[in-house]
């Protein structure tokens, strides 16, 4: 479990296949603080550490993560967005995130209002349910707030701090990006469902 509050960024150092895996190698700040069997999210997507030397850590991407999300373009020099799972004494200054990224979407739009960014972000319509006007979703890890909702696109604004701290601001239109949907509201939008389905029988 996470909160989409990144500790810092990680550069890919190296990118290997391995049959169907794909193995990267990540130097961060944060890679001598961990150990294997660890889970930190990679750009939100929850990944296993299996090896860690000096301030360099390996993961792996399994076929279904690499075909959910957009670590399947990720080459070496990029940036990832990192973050360890939350501890119990934590505080949630973010959302609950779980990593379990639930499809990419495709910067549409990017401009600076008066020192701050608005990135508008289309998706899948299929996922409109879960996205509010001033809900929260997770963007390459960062929890962020939705505005200006339509279905299947949305707005969220950039403060400088995390312009500056994450790898959002490397994004332009045309980019994709790692989302995932408020977990409460996907739970609710299920039970909503399941009990429509009931009342029909």
């Amino acid at each position: 479990m996470f909160t989409g509050l990144i500790e810092t960024t990680g550069t890919v150092v190296d990118v290997k296949r391995d049959k169907g895996n794909t193995v990267f190698v990540i130097e961060s700040t944060i890679s001598d603080k961990l150990s294997p069997d660890e889970s930190v999210a990679h750009d939100g997507v929850c990944l296993t550490i299996t090896q860690c030397q000096g301030n360099q850590h390996v993961v792996i991407a399994i076929p279904e993560t690499l075909k959910k999300t957009n670590l399947g373009q990720r080459k070496p020099g990029d940036l990832m967005n990192l973050e360890r799972a939350l501890s119990l004494q934590d505080r949630l200054g973010g959302h609950f995130v779980q990593g379990h990224v639930d499809t990419v979407a495709i910067c549409t739009e990017k401009k600076e209002v008066n020192g701050s960014w608005e990135y508008v972000f289309a998706y899948p319509e299929d996922f409109a349910a879960y996205v509010i006007e001033k809900g929260s979703v997770c963007v390459n890890g960062i929890s962020l707030t939705c505005f200006d909702v339509h279905p299947g696109r949305f707005r969220v604004a950039i403060i400088p701090y995390t312009y500056a701290h994450t790898n959002i601001r490397l994004i332009e239109p045309g980019h994709q990006v790692n989302l995932e949907f408020d977990m409460l509201g996907k739970y609710v939008v299920a039970l909503t469902q399941q009990y429509l389905t009931a009342a029909r029988l």
